[in-house]
């Protein structure tokens, strides 16, 4: 399962209201943890069967109760038993995907500029569909 979740207090002291060292408590306990696990702006995801996944949240929220007198958790997951390497190999089907889009699309917009409404792209001699190869010299 994937886990992805953001941890944060709320109600501390801090003026300039930022949560930047509750957050690195909570990611250092994800890192501690061994799990696979990727932390970007927004969220830390992480991967692990339920129990692991789950105990890791809990710790590092309480890690994050250490910085203010309420915390807010936000937390999304991706069920899929039998699945693992699913951290990575979600995003690599992601971007194969994209890349086979934008390939489609750039033939596409070269059938277009080609002048064939249909978005059909020239054969690989240079012809249009139907017609004779030119003579080469």
């Amino acid at each position: 399962m994937l886990i992805a979740f953001s941890v944060s207090p709320s109600g501390g002291d801090n003026p300039d209201a930022s949560v930047h060292d509750a957050v690195a408590a909570a990611v250092h306990v994800v890192r501690e943890s061994g799990l696979p696990n990727r932390t970007d702006s927004m969220f830390t995801t992480i991967e692990g069967e339920w129990d692991e996944c789950m105990a890791v949240v809990k710790e590092a929220t309480a890690a994050v109760a250490e910085y203010g007198p309420r915390v807010s958790l936000v937390l999304k997951a991706d069920i899929r038993p039998g699945h693992t390497g699913e951290l990575t190999g979600k995003v690599e089907r992601l971007e194969s995907a994209l890349h086979s889009h934008e390939l489609g699309r750039s033939q596409e917009r070269r059938g277009i500029a080609a002048g064939r409404p249909d978005g059909s792209a020239d054969d690989a001699a240079g012809t249009t569909p139907g017609a004779a190869a030119p003579d080469r010299a």
